[in-house]
């Protein structure tokens, strides 16, 4: 009789746990991906470049931003569903380009 919802409820515990380190790992992932493409100036068309403003006329200041989404494993089928949103992980990365790339 109690069985059940303990496994249901350690389910959404493993579930929230999993998310938690896909998130981790995957921002990890997106700030090395920043990091490497702002000293090797390689730009893709889904990254963002800020540009800042310099009290110093030889100083121009750009922030690369990269974006990662990826898909979360569901452990309880139905839980995104009932909750209504969409199983997936969206984070950013960002770095200082280096003045002589891009």
């Amino acid at each position: 009789m109690v069985l059940i919802p303990l496994l249901i409820l350690f389910l959404i515990g493993v579930e929230i746990i999993v998310a938690t380190n896909l998130r981790n790992q995957y921002a990890a992932i997106a700030q090395g991906d920043a990091s490497s493409r702002a000293i090797s100036g390689l730009v893709y068309s889904s990254d963002e470049i800020i540009e800042l403003d310099s009290p110093d006329p030889f100083a121009h200041i750009r922030v690369l931003i990269t974006h990662h989404r990826a898909g979360l494993p569901q452990l309880v089928p139905g839980l995104i569903a009932l909750i209504g949103g969409s199983p997936a992980i969206d984070v950013k990365g960002a770095a200082i380009m280096e003045p002589g790339n891009g």
